[in-house]
């Protein structure tokens, strides 16, 4: 991104009274403009260029003050600390440079206005359902920047490892569709400049902060991007990235500090061990070597202990907050970053925007690990991590069993209830991210061995539980794939994308007219995935469950009531003082009856239900059938 620098001004010394001054390059400044009206005044400058550490800077701005000025061992680096005054309002002030009190260099700095409403933005919460889309996998909306000059990996869309070339452009001209299936956030893989040799399709190896990758577009089409989404109700949840960079970032050249990253004699893994955070027996060793090891060769780790560094982070994710209009941050290896640091991150962002959307990604195997991370958890000791949303991968575990393991008293859908019943370590489990399969896991229709009415259980137990669901880009279509293969089997293009190139997708773009017709109607869809029988009738069923759940009051606020299963049906209750859904799920291969009475202190109340799929009635007496392998959602009605 060019620097959005107005009027420039260089005063040229005629008589330069050091070498190292004669040679001055013009600076690079991040972060490159910022805002008026901040809740917290301050603001930290990197400024490189060549010699810029002999330099002094200041302001002759009213309201505007340089607090402190640091240097490093490296000669070409400044950072400046400046306070801007509560009555400073938009518009540009001036930093000089100087050398012995001759002035090299004088440039404007820009101070924007705050949109309308900044700090008081709604981030994502329970009443959504976030859609999980890799850019580059999507849609090719502009086969002109697939490949883009400077850029070093070239598209290759018979690579599943390669750049296939998705984007914005092909993100925006899905909107109707996303719209209509009744998606109500977007989590997008990030967007920024990944600027490596290969493997650079995926996002998280960046090498520029404050640059959307221009294979994906610009700066301004992501802002563009998320006014189309919030123009139909869609939030935007941008994915972040502390705990590293890519090797080939701009700073790996010429290092601002020796502790800028983690470094040793040679290349050392971290162990990915993230419960060594909270595990009271944890050796130090371990503790360290999974904070500071890198986690792959082409990521060098963060040292957020540089607390200018740790001030870069902050600030970069605010800039994006404000500049972009976010709804939300899914911040990436949460526990992987120093967890002092990330709560003072989430400090600040809740200091400057108190109903924003965090969600970690807590990636470990139990509850307990899961629960420590979350803001007021009873587990997190004096710990005060300010986080509100986890990932929950424990119960992600527990789906794919629940419908891959025989029924037995641990088993089978037993592995659901138990790891609901721990819900008491959390602050709020109903803030708990929940999701069947994400960018890094298996598709949940390979791990179940494509079975369709399993799948729709999963979908309905997913869309009416506790917590706030994520579905992966092509759940609606069935798509497959097993991570061991590799990493692009299972971020496999989607097959009602625009592509222009041979490999990817369907090979043909659709008109923009066709974005939100179903798989069943669109011609331009490979011939699997127009089999009425599965995966168009995997997308309706998930866009009327999606739709319903828009407006169900009572699965975004009600409580949840479970109770143990039994036989291989599982039934729970959502639940209000004005309102009820019962779910039951049936996993057996033959219709059951169940015995209703057990369920009396929900269903007195109520006299029947509908089925909010097929519209069947189903009467509340003492008995009720219920089909095989199949899960009902059902509105109950009042006896009144």
């Amino acid at each position: 991104m060019k620097f959005l620098l107005k009027n420039v001004v260089i005063l040229i010394i005629l008589s330069f009274s050091t070498t190292l001054f004669s040679q001055i390059s013009f600076p690079k400044i991040e972060p490159p403009f910022w805002w008026a009206g901040m809740s917290d005044p301050s603001l930290q400058l990197i400024i490189y260029g060549q010699g810029m550490a002999e330099a002094n800077i200041l302001t002759d701005s009213p309201g505007i003050t340089v607090s402190k000025v640091r240097r490093s061992d490296n000669p070409n680096y400044l950072f400046v600390d400046l306070e801007i005054g509560n009555e400073v309002e938009p518009g540009g002030f001036r930093l000089i440079f100087e050398y012995q009190r001759e002035v090299l260099l004088s440039l404007e700095y820009e101070l924007k206005a705050r949109a309308e409403g900044s700090a008081e933005r709604k981030g994502f919460g329970k009443e959504d359902v976030i859609y999980l889309i890799m850019p580059d996998r999507f849609s090719d909306g502009d086969p002109g920047n697939n490949d883009m000059e400077g850029m070093l990996e070239k598209s290759d869309p018979a690579n599943p490892n390669g750049r296939h070339g998705g984007d914005i452009e092909g993100i925006r001209q899905q909107l109707d569709y996303l719209s209509d299936l009744g998606v109500t956030s977007v989590w997008l893989n990030p967007l920024l400049e990944n600027n490596m040799p290969a493997y650079s399709y995926h996002g998280y190896a960046i090498t520029d902060f404050y640059r959307v990758d221009p294979r994906f577009g610009t700066n301004e089409d992501y802002r563009k991007l998320i006014e189309d989404c919030h123009a139909r109700g869609i939030k935007v949840i941008m994915d972040m990235v502390f705990n590293h960079c890519g090797s080939y970032h701009w700073w790996m050249k010429d290092m601002p500090m020796g502790n800028w990253i983690h470094q040793f004699p040679e290349f050392t893994r971290s162990n990915y061990r993230a419960e060594t955070a909270m595990d009271p027996y944890a050796s130090d060793f371990d503790r360290e070597r999974m904070l500071t090891g890198w986690f792959d060769k082409t990521m060098p780790d963060l040292n957020q202990q540089n607390e200018i560094l740790a001030q870069y982070l902050i600030q970069n994710s605010i800039w994006w907050i404000e500049y972009a209009g976010l709804d939300g941050i899914r911040m990436d290896t949460y526990p992987y970053s120093y967890k002092d640091f990330m709560a003072g991150w989430m400090h600040r962002i809740r200091q400057e925007y108190s109903h924003f959307s965090v969600v970690g990604e807590t990636w470990l195997q139990k509850e307990t690990h899961t629960a420590f991370w979350q803001d007021g958890s009873p587990l997190s000791g004096d710990y005060v991590s300010h986080l509100s949303y986890v990932t929950d991968f424990p119960l992600h575990y527990a789906l794919r069993d629940a419908f891959i393991q025989e029924e037995g008293w641990t088993t089978g859908l037993n592995r659901l209830y138990y790891v609901l019943a721990q819900d008491l370590i959390y602050a709020d489990p109903f803030n708990n991210v929940i999701f069947a399969d994400n960018h890094d896991l298996d598709r949940f229709y390979t791990s179940i061995g494509e079975d369709f009415n399993k799948f729709k259980m999963a979908m309905a137990f997913i869309l009416t539980t506790r917590g706030i669901p994520m579905i992966y880009y092509g759940t609606e279509l069935l798509m497959t794939g097993e991570e061991h293969k590799g990493h692009g089997f299972i971020r496999e293009d989607f097959p009602l994308g625009s592509w222009s190139a041979v490999g990817g997708g369907a090979k043909r773009r659709p008109e923009r007219s066709e974005g939100s017709r179903s798989a069943a109607e669109r011609s331009d869809v490979p011939s699997e995935a127009r089999d009425p029988g599965k995966r168009s009738d995997a997308t309706e069923y998930l866009r009327t469950l999606l739709n319903w759940r828009k407006s169900a009051e009572v699965i975004h606020s009600g409580r949840l009531k479970q109770f143990i299963p039994e036989d291989g049906i599982y039934v729970y209750f959502r639940y209000t003082m004005q309102d009820a859904v019962m779910v039951v799920i049936n996993k057996n291969k033959e219709a059951r009856e169940i015995v209703l009475g057990r369920f009396r202190e929900v269903l007195k109340d109520y006299s029947s239900g509908r089925d909010v799929v097929s519209g069947a009635e189903f009467l509340l007496d003492k008995k009720m059938y219920i089909p095989a392998e199949t899960a009902l959602i059902l509105e109950l009605r009042s006896r009144h």
